[in-house]
Protein backbone atom coordinates (compact mmCIF):
# COMPACT_ATOMS: atom_id res chain seq x y z
CA UNK A 1 0.00 0.00 0.00
CA UNK A 2 2.55 2.47 0.43
CA UNK A 3 4.10 1.76 -2.62
CA UNK A 4 1.19 2.84 -4.42
CA UNK A 5 0.76 5.84 -2.34
CA UNK A 6 4.33 6.84 -3.64
CA UNK A 7 4.03 6.13 -7.02
CA UNK A 8 0.75 7.67 -7.18
CA UNK A 9 1.84 11.60 -6.85
CA UNK A 10 5.03 10.84 -9.09
CA UNK A 11 2.30 10.20 -11.85
CA UNK A 12 0.58 13.34 -11.15
CA UNK A 13 3.91 15.41 -11.55
CA UNK A 14 4.65 13.52 -15.07
CA UNK A 15 1.13 14.27 -16.03
CA UNK A 16 1.51 18.19 -14.83
CA UNK A 17 4.84 18.59 -16.17
CA UNK A 18 3.68 17.16 -20.02
CA UNK A 19 0.77 19.72 -19.19
CA UNK A 20 3.06 22.40 -18.74
CA UNK A 21 5.06 21.31 -21.70
CA UNK A 22 1.94 20.81 -23.94
CA UNK A 23 0.72 24.15 -23.00
CA UNK A 24 3.96 26.23 -23.58
CA UNK A 25 4.60 24.83 -26.75
CA UNK A 26 1.07 25.81 -27.60
CA UNK A 27 1.57 29.46 -26.67
CA UNK A 28 4.83 29.56 -28.12
CA UNK A 29 4.06 27.79 -31.74
CA UNK A 30 0.57 28.99 -31.96
CA UNK A 31 -0.72 26.29 -34.60
CA UNK A 32 -4.54 27.50 -34.92
CA UNK A 33 -2.84 30.56 -36.56
CA UNK A 34 -2.52 28.75 -39.44
CA UNK A 35 -6.16 28.03 -40.08
CA UNK A 36 -7.37 31.67 -39.03
CA UNK A 37 -7.05 34.76 -41.32
CA UNK A 38 -7.95 38.57 -40.41
CA UNK A 39 -8.61 40.80 -43.21
CA UNK A 40 -7.79 44.64 -42.85
CA UNK A 41 -9.42 47.28 -45.17
CA UNK A 42 -7.25 50.26 -44.85
CA UNK A 43 -8.01 52.71 -46.98
CA UNK A 44 -5.20 53.99 -49.48
CA UNK A 45 -3.98 56.65 -50.65
CA UNK A 46 -5.36 57.89 -54.25
CA UNK A 47 -2.08 58.60 -55.52
CA UNK A 48 -0.88 60.83 -58.60
CA UNK A 49 1.33 59.90 -61.30
CA UNK A 50 5.41 61.03 -60.08
CA UNK A 51 5.59 64.72 -61.10
CA UNK A 52 8.22 65.50 -64.01
CA UNK A 53 11.51 66.83 -61.43
CA UNK A 54 11.34 70.70 -61.15
CA UNK A 55 13.26 72.66 -64.05
CA UNK A 56 13.52 76.47 -64.69
CA UNK A 57 11.73 78.15 -68.00
CA UNK A 58 13.76 80.67 -69.16
CA UNK A 59 15.40 82.84 -66.60
CA UNK A 60 12.24 82.18 -63.85
CA UNK A 61 13.18 79.67 -61.50
CA UNK A 62 10.42 76.99 -60.16
CA UNK A 63 8.86 78.29 -56.91
CA UNK A 64 9.35 76.29 -54.22
CA UNK A 65 5.65 75.22 -53.98
CA UNK A 66 6.07 73.85 -57.32
CA UNK A 67 8.28 70.83 -55.53
CA UNK A 68 5.57 69.89 -53.20
CA UNK A 69 2.68 67.37 -54.38
CA UNK A 70 -0.75 68.27 -54.26
CA UNK A 71 -1.91 64.74 -53.65
CA UNK A 72 0.21 61.49 -52.15
CA UNK A 73 3.15 60.58 -54.45
CA UNK A 74 4.17 56.93 -54.64
CA UNK A 75 8.19 57.41 -54.58
CA UNK A 76 9.06 53.24 -54.22
CA UNK A 77 7.39 50.49 -54.96
CA UNK A 78 7.82 46.29 -55.14
CA UNK A 79 5.72 42.68 -55.02
CA UNK A 80 6.78 40.13 -52.15
CA UNK A 81 8.26 37.12 -52.22
CA UNK A 82 7.19 34.03 -50.78
CA UNK A 83 9.90 33.55 -47.18
CA UNK A 84 8.83 30.78 -45.15
CA UNK A 85 4.97 31.33 -45.25
CA UNK A 86 3.12 31.91 -48.95
CA UNK A 87 3.14 35.31 -49.42
CA UNK A 88 1.82 37.58 -52.06
CA UNK A 89 0.74 41.52 -52.72
CA UNK A 90 2.13 44.52 -53.56
CA UNK A 91 3.78 47.67 -51.47
CA UNK A 92 4.50 51.47 -51.92
CA UNK A 93 5.91 54.29 -50.59
CA UNK A 94 3.99 57.30 -50.25
CA UNK A 95 4.94 60.77 -49.82
CA UNK A 96 2.39 63.08 -48.45
CA UNK A 97 1.57 66.40 -49.56
CA UNK A 98 2.83 67.30 -45.89
CA UNK A 99 6.02 65.87 -46.43
CA UNK A 100 5.88 62.70 -44.08
CA UNK A 101 5.88 59.16 -45.74
CA UNK A 102 3.87 55.98 -45.26
CA UNK A 103 3.97 52.91 -46.17
CA UNK A 104 0.95 50.86 -48.43
CA UNK A 105 0.60 47.04 -48.42
CA UNK A 106 -1.62 46.15 -51.77
CA UNK A 107 -3.52 43.21 -51.15
CA UNK A 108 -1.27 41.19 -49.28
CA UNK A 109 -2.05 37.34 -48.81
CA UNK A 110 0.00 35.33 -46.22
CA UNK A 111 -0.34 32.93 -43.14
CA UNK A 112 -1.18 34.59 -39.71
CA UNK A 113 1.68 33.66 -37.02
CA UNK A 114 2.72 34.81 -33.65
CA UNK A 115 4.37 38.56 -32.90
CA UNK A 116 4.39 39.63 -36.98
CA UNK A 117 5.61 42.99 -37.53
CA UNK A 118 6.48 45.17 -40.64
CA UNK A 119 10.04 46.04 -41.03
CA UNK A 120 11.59 48.56 -43.31
CA UNK A 121 15.27 46.96 -43.70
CA UNK A 122 18.18 47.86 -45.39
CA UNK A 123 18.88 44.32 -46.76
CA UNK A 124 18.41 43.20 -50.15
CA UNK A 125 15.57 40.40 -50.64
CA UNK A 126 16.81 36.95 -51.33
CA UNK A 127 14.11 34.48 -53.12
CA UNK A 128 14.28 30.81 -51.00
CA UNK A 129 15.58 29.96 -47.99
CA UNK A 130 18.66 32.37 -48.73
CA UNK A 131 16.08 35.46 -47.63
CA UNK A 132 14.58 34.32 -44.57
CA UNK A 133 16.83 35.38 -41.52
CA UNK A 134 18.43 38.38 -43.06
CA UNK A 135 16.34 41.34 -42.63
CA UNK A 136 18.06 41.95 -39.01
CA UNK A 137 21.33 41.85 -39.87
CA UNK A 138 22.22 45.30 -40.76
CA UNK A 139 19.37 48.42 -39.77
CA UNK A 140 15.88 48.05 -39.81
CA UNK A 141 12.88 50.06 -38.55
CA UNK A 142 9.55 48.46 -37.18
CA UNK A 143 6.43 50.13 -38.40
CA UNK A 144 3.94 47.90 -36.17
CA UNK A 145 2.37 44.78 -35.34
CA UNK A 146 0.83 43.65 -38.94
CA UNK A 147 -2.82 44.91 -38.48
CA UNK A 148 -3.77 41.37 -40.36
CA UNK A 149 -2.54 38.65 -42.40
CA UNK A 150 -5.01 39.70 -45.34
CA UNK A 151 -5.83 43.06 -47.00
CA UNK A 152 -4.98 46.15 -47.84
CA UNK A 153 -2.99 48.15 -44.48
CA UNK A 154 -1.13 51.59 -44.14
CA UNK A 155 1.58 52.00 -41.49
CA UNK A 156 3.07 55.60 -41.15
CA UNK A 157 6.74 55.93 -40.81
CA UNK A 158 7.94 57.68 -37.66
CA UNK A 159 9.44 61.57 -38.03
CA UNK A 160 12.88 59.66 -37.40
CA UNK A 161 12.40 57.60 -40.21
CA UNK A 162 13.94 57.91 -43.34
CA UNK A 163 12.68 56.23 -46.34
CA UNK A 164 15.51 56.67 -48.32
CA UNK A 165 17.74 54.55 -45.62
CA UNK A 166 15.78 51.04 -46.60
CA UNK A 167 15.71 48.95 -49.35
CA UNK A 168 12.66 46.43 -48.25
CA UNK A 169 9.82 45.52 -46.54
CA UNK A 170 9.30 42.63 -44.53
CA UNK A 171 6.41 40.60 -42.92
CA UNK A 172 8.89 39.96 -39.85
CA UNK A 173 7.73 37.12 -37.27
CA UNK A 174 9.66 38.52 -34.30
CA UNK A 175 9.38 35.12 -32.20
CA UNK A 176 11.08 32.92 -34.58
CA UNK A 177 13.27 35.81 -35.96
CA UNK A 178 12.34 35.38 -39.83
CA UNK A 179 10.60 36.23 -42.57
CA UNK A 180 7.38 35.33 -44.10
CA UNK A 181 7.94 37.62 -47.34
CA UNK A 182 9.33 40.33 -48.47
CA UNK A 183 9.43 43.17 -51.17
CA UNK A 184 12.29 44.93 -52.42
CA UNK A 185 11.78 48.83 -53.34
CA UNK A 186 12.50 50.37 -56.26
CA UNK A 187 12.29 53.90 -56.69
CA UNK A 188 9.69 55.39 -59.03
CA UNK A 189 11.21 57.31 -61.57
CA UNK A 190 10.04 61.12 -61.06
Amino acid sequence: MIRRLLRAPASWIVVAVLGIGVAGGLYWFQPWRLFTDTVVTDTLSSVAPPSPSSSQTGDTPASPAADIPASPVVVAEGTFVTHEHDTSGAVRMVRNPDGSHQLEIVGLDTSDGPDLRVWLSDQQVRAGTAGWRVFDDGKYAELGKLKGNQGDQVYRLGAGVDPADFRSVSIWCKRFAVSFGAAELAAVPS
